[in-house]
């Protein structure tokens, strides 16, 4: 293939419009039929050298695996995701994709993002939320990944929330790592958008290691005085970790929290074990205005799991969130990846969000309970059709 053919190819897929999947329905959001963001999104250029001189057979010199977790916002009224992009390498950088739909037509700016080199033990980076903060700044929050020399392991690593902000997506700040003084590790770190008692505050994901959470309880919350030497003292829990439950091996914050009229609506992440491995799904639950860290609502059961093909990939059986948007008109468009792979949207609106929130059951915890909840919506709506 030429380099010119290769172009066609990369913009036809940039240029195809994407369409509900009226195969899927549950009413609380639409599924979309194509992933709004693939690997074969990315430029050729970022890919290819496209001199043939030098590139006789077109091979491709640098090669990406995937294109997933992402952080959104929108700015300068465009749909604007920081995508995690995975090289072959293993490595993995950000990159700023914009669209005016918000479903399609995703394009990538011409260069990733290259972030200020202040740490030399970081070897990789990830999952960025960004937070468009009342203090004029937009913060990316993102897992700062090292090797973890103490031990002989050559996979043991560190895991810590590094922070950059920046005005414009394109000059970045590096701000000092997040530092929390009882927790060895964080990962899935994500920045209220508002002050709490004049202190930003944090959503934590306490961990005793890289992978496991440990004596960790669930996601954390942490105010700090100083955002450019960010230091959490205390971590008060919010969403808990709860035996056999889609949260039972580890929870994370996902999306920067939605304000409503309410409470905050939190889009986030649940782990468990299974036979085949991890699984992990999106689930939501709310707090309250007056203690963002007070858990108000929490829906049973996760609101997005992989469906289809979805559950196929690197890492399979794997909803992960860590953006979503809040159109002009109310749409809030979550997206979400699939098995490490692919960056996918579904849309809701904000009445329907609150409602699945706050008016969904909870998990009653047993199983004799789950079933007594379910008869009672059998009973009712057979009352209700029989009128």
């Amino acid at each position: 293939m030429t380099y010119p053919e290769l172009e066609a190819q990369y913009e036809n897929l940039i240029r195809r419009k994407n369409n509900i999947n009226r195969d899927w329905y549950n009413g609380i959001f639409e599924r979309w039929e194509q992933p709004v963001l693939t690997r074969d999104h990315i430029p050729p250029f970022w890919i290819y050298d496209a001199d043939p001189e030098a590139n006789p057979h077109m091979m491709q010199r640098l090669g990406v695996n995937a294109v997933f977790n992402s952080g959104a916002i929108l700015l300068d009224g465009k749909f604007t995701l920081v995508a995690r992009v995975e090289g072959n390498d293993r490595k993995s950088f950000f990159a700023v994709a914009q669209s005016d739909s918000g479903v399609d037509g995703f394009r990538f700016w011409d260069e990733p993002v290259l972030l200020p080199d202040t740490c030399p033990e970081e070897t990789n980076v990830y999952d960025m939320r960004l937070t468009q903060h009342e203090d004029g700044w937009i913060y990316g929050v993102f897992c700062s990944e090292s090797k973890d020399s103490s031990v002989q392991d050559l996979s043991a690593a560190v895991a810590a929330a590094g922070i950059v902000r920046t005005r414009d997506l394109k000059t970045w700040e590096r701000l000092p790592n997040l530092v929390t003084l009882h927790s060895p590790q964080q990962r899935n770190v994500v920045l209220h958008p508002e002050f709490v008692d004049g202190k930003y505050a944090f959503y934590t994901r306490p961990m005793d290691d890289f992978i496991e959470t440990g004596s960790g309880g669930g996601i954390g919350f942490g105010l700090c005085s100083d955002i450019t030497h960010a230091v959490i003292d205390e971590e008060r829990m919010t969403s808990i970790r709860r035996y056999h439950t889609i949260t039972e091996s580890k929870n994370g914050a996902g999306a920067v929290p939605i304000r409503t009229d309410k409470g905050w609506i939190h889009i986030a992440h649940g782990v468990r074990n299974t036979a085949a491995g991890l699984r992990y799904v999106v689930y939501c639950f709310a707090t309250a205005l007056d203690d963002p860290a007070r858990v108000i609502a929490e829906p049973g059961g996760f609101l997005i799991g992989p469906w289809g093909y979805e559950r196929v990939g690197d890492v399979s059986n794997v909803a992960f969130t860590n953006g979503a948007i809040v159109g002009p008109d109310g749409t809030v468009y979550i997206y979400y990846a699939s098995s490490d792979t692919r960056l996918h949207v579904a849309t809701t609106d904000m009445e329907r969000l609150a409602d699945y929130v706050f008016n969904t059951p909870s998990d009653p915890g047993r199983s004799v309970d789950c079933v007594r909840q379910r008869i009672e919506l059998i009973r009712k709506n057979k009352a209700f059709l029989r009128k």
